[in-house]
């Protein structure tokens, strides 16, 4: 096991060119599984692979265990590495190609064939051994690719999307089967998706990048409950955040923003949310950013503000109903659970609380956070005078 620390790294393609990397800092302590993910082009294979020694970085630091392995080969970084593509051999049986890399580095062939062993229970591949690539399902070569790595004991695994070749039942199955492998070797881990579901469950610290820039790095539950701008708040989430216009209106020092079912609804068709403080808001375009499952419906007691909607579309899921409802002439999805569910033409009284809402610059997609520098100063001048 070891710690993994970028420092400014970046990487370009040629003098002039723009860089593909942008000065990346991250770090992860020993044991912990490492998500980066973003859309295609987004510079997280390039990422891996300057980790991996594949590719020269153009500047910065890559620090293992505290020592930068920046100008060392590949073969010298103690990184093994699990490509998206398998890369078997395929004129060797499972078992001689898990034992391939012990062999390259002259290992003795006790020690291999215990390695062998061990891997292969740990993969529960055992029965396979004796087998080509080409007698292999697509999860069980991925099996014998993941237990190539494994069989070396390195300080770092690298993933590169190895699940993105599999159907759709076989990649969550091997998702499992990757997070159980985690917590059994507790070995530092790197691992490349664009998937957002593999980001969330896998992961214990997950960047989300886009055009070669780490948009926000921490755990799973801050990314998806704090996201740092409107693009991480988009990308993170299944169904992803609603981002409906608003309307705003000011009245004694505070911002007020309008949201109103469509046109020709009865009842309340319309309701107001308390934002902020105006001076912060005043002059913005804003987007308010809610999640599907904190649309609720409103009770009959509730106090939170509410509004009559008509629902256009209804999508059943299974565990939860998908409802679309249009707000600010947006269209906006709503969480239900099944036995809740509403028929395509039914009126819903919806409720929001201004507590979890979110607030995004229209223009820059900046997240804006009214209230909360000035909350925070207060507080600090509280502690200083104490």
């Amino acid at each position: 096991m070891a710690s993994l620390q970028l420092c400014n790294v970046h990487k370009r393609y040629g003098a002039g060119q723009p860089d593909t990397l942008k000065n990346i800092e991250l770090k992860i302590d020993s044991g912990e599984f490492l998500i980066l993910v973003g859309p295609s082009g987004c510079g997280k294979s390039t990422l891996m692979n300057s980790i991996a020694g594949l590719e020269d970085i153009t500047g910065g630091q890559i620090l293992v265990d505290g020592q930068d392995v920046s100008g060392m080969s590949p073969k010298d970084r103690d990184i093994a590495m699990v490509f998206q593509s398998y890369a078997l051999y395929p004129t060797m049986n499972v078992r001689d190609n898990i034992a391939f890399g012990l062999k390259m580095r002259k290992v003795a062939q006790e020690k291999i064939d215990e390695e062998v062993a061990r891997v292969a229970k740990l993969l529960q591949i055992e029965h396979l051994l004796m087998r080509k690539p080409s007698q292999l399902s697509g999860g069980q070569q991925q099996r014998v690719a993941m237990g190539r790595a494994l069989a070396r004991r390195p300080k770092i695994y690298l993933f590169d999307e190895p699940l993105s070749n599999l159907d759709a039942k076989l990649r969550v199955e091997m998702r499992t089967e990757i997070k159980l492998m985690h917590q059994r070797l507790k070995t530092t881990t790197v691992y490349v998706t664009h998937d957002q579901i593999e980001a969330m469950t896998l992961g214990d610290k997950v960047a989300v990048m886009k055009d070669g820039i780490v948009q926000q790095f921490g755990t799973p539950h801050e990314i998806y409950n704090d996201p740092a701008n409107q693009f991480v708040a988009s990308f993170i989430g299944s169904p992803p955040m609603n981002f409906v216009p608003l309307r705003t209106r000011l009245h004694d020092g505070q911002c007020f923003g309008l949201l109103e079912s469509a046109t020709g609804v009865a009842g309340q068709a319309r309701c107001e949310l308390a934002l902020g403080e105006a001076a912060e808001l005043e002059g913005r375009e804003l987007l308010l950013g809610v999640r599907p499952e904190q649309i609720q419906l409103a009770g009959a007691d509730s106090t939170l503000p509410s509004l009559t909607a008509e629902v256009e579309v209804v999508e059943p899921t299974g565990p939860d109903t998908l409802v679309f409802v249009s707000l600010n002439d947006t269209k906006v999805c709503c969480r239900v659970a099944p036995d809740a569910a509403p028929q395509a033409g039914a009126r819903l009284q919806l409720q929001f609380d201004p507590a979890r809402v979110l607030l995004f610059d229209a223009a820059s997609g900046e997240r804006l956070r009214p209230g909360k520098r000035q909350a925070t100063e207060r507080k600090v001048a509280q502690l200083k005078r104490g």
